[in-house]
């Protein structure tokens, strides 16, 4: 990487200016810099045309100015994340004259999986003996082997990991259902979540079953959803249910409430009667945008939308209701939204947390990102739930493309589960992507998977 720092019009070379130094000085001999985006300025003076380059991709280095009519500029370098310590060279050059400096990076802290004292039991007393066996086989291969999954497309079927089946010859080893749609009336001739047999057919086929839910409510008291998917909203800025009014008995927001939340237990019940384990997760990315509240904005979920103490409320309700009708074949998923670890950015979403009492796996949902920011939610993440795993509950492109996942795994990103989310009759990553990640000896496929 060149960058120069001055061109022939630069009235400092000028024959009315003093002559330059004959050699270059730099400000500073060797240094270290860390993994945290910490970077260091080094001045230097050089006799013409000066340059730097680095014989690594991974420092970033920009240049800076001419001054006191000298050839004087600073460079700022600054490199990325990693687990391993790095260095590299940065070499300074004008002319004849060339200097060196070698910059080193602190590796990260990466959390050992089996000194982790993540717990054993779910947090659901007297669990199925399906759930428990599923609980005890992430458990098992937690560190060393991931589990490929894919989201359905909008609900209640299976047609993205038949896709992806289609490309590479290979199934995903979990597909996550959504409730999104248990509103609509029975006999809706749309969709019928009565019909077991999308689950339970990939269930017996050998594949794991996730469940997930866009708690739908009302646009407002008056309206009345329709069967297509019209009049309800996730969001709470084109709704006026209120999350508060959900727990409070005689509001319309109660009624709706509990009206939807038996629904889901009733399907639960019945997979849980035929000996299906689910993972659940529920309330995802409750967080969402809280942090711009400070700016006017908005969450991304009603369920979000009145802050933490309201979000754990609903999620201890559900955990209640669901005890008391006897649900035990769920693992329950909770979803932070750290933004990459950047605590200085953005604040923590720690107070959302319902507890270790009420979670049993930890998530994130990740879109764009670089493989080193990918891993840093993971480390950051384990390392402050470190009685739990910790999965990718969601991913896929935003801005910018979803980074391989050997690439993730190299960095120490070694989550329990991955799942890019659907798009277009497809997923938010490429099918390149899918048989790339399927060619890494961690990935389990259904195949794989032994239960």
């Amino acid at each position: 990487m060149s960058i120069w720092a001055c061109s022939k019009d630069n009235p400092a070379l000028s024959e009315e200016q003093p002559k330059v130094p004959s050699d270059i000085t730099l400000s500073s001999a060797n240094f270290e810099i860390g993994h945290g985006g910490e970077t260091l300025t080094l001045t230097v003076t050089a006799p013409e045309r000066p340059k730097a380059t680095t014989d690594a991709s991974w420092i970033k280095i920009s240049d800076g100015i001419f001054k006191n009519y000298r050839l004087e500029f600073t460079l700022t370098v600054e490199a990325n994340g990693a687990f391993e310590r790095r260095e590299a060279t940065v070499t300074v050059s004008s002319g004849r004259v060339s200097k060196s400096v070698t910059v080193s990076q602190r590796g990260r802290e990466k959390p050992e999986i089996n000194d982790l004292d993540i717990a054993r039991n779910l947090v659901t007393p007297n669990p199925t003996a399906e759930a428990k066996a599923l609980y005890d086989y992430l458990l098992g291969i937690y560190g060393s082997k991931t589990v490929s999954s894919v989201m359905a497309d909008v609900n209640w079927n299976t047609s993205i990991a038949q896709k992806v089946y289609q490309q590479t010859g290979k199934y995903p080893a979990m597909n996550c259902y959504d409730f999104i749609h248990i509103y609509v009336p029975s006999g809706n001739g749309w969709i019928n979540y009565q019909d077991l047999n999308p689950v339970t057919s990939w269930h017996d086929a050998g594949g794991i079953v996730s469940l997930m839910w866009h708690f739908n409510v009302p646009l407002t008291e008056t309206t009345t959803p329709g069967s297509n998917g019209s009049g309800v909203t996730c969001s709470p800025d084109q709704t006026t249910f209120k999350a508060s009014n959900a727990l409070k008995e005689g509001t319309w927001e109660n009624a709706w409430y509990v009206q939807q939340m038996n629904k889901v237990a009733d399907i639960i019940l019945q997979l849980q009667g035929k000996g299906i384990a689910a993972i659940w997760r529920p309330y995802h990315e409750a967080a969402g945008n809280y942090h711009a509240l400070k700016w006017n904005g908005s969450a991304w979920f009603w369920w979000g939308a009145e802050g933490p103490d309201v979000f754990k409320a609903l999620w201890n309700d559900m955990y209640d209701r669901f005890a008391a009708k006897g649900i035990r074949n769920l693992i329950w998923v909770w979803t932070a939204q750290n933004y990459n670890g950047d605590s200085s950015s953005y604040d923590s979403d720690a107070p959302w947390y319902p507890g270790d009492g009420r979670v049993d796996v930890v998530a994130r949902d990740i879109y764009g990102s670089t493989a080193s920011g990918v891993a840093l939610d993971f480390v950051t993440l384990q390392n402050t739930y470190n009685h739990k795993m910790v999965t990718l509950g969601e991913c896929g492109h935003g801005n910018d493309a979803f980074p391989a996942l050997a690439a993730i795994w190299a960095e120490g990103g070694s989550y329990s589960w991955f799942m890019p989310w659907y798009e277009n009759g497809g997923t938010m990553v490429s099918w390149d992507w899918w048989k790339a990640a399927f060619a890494c000896e961690y990935v389990l496929t259904r195949e794989d998977i032994s239960l």
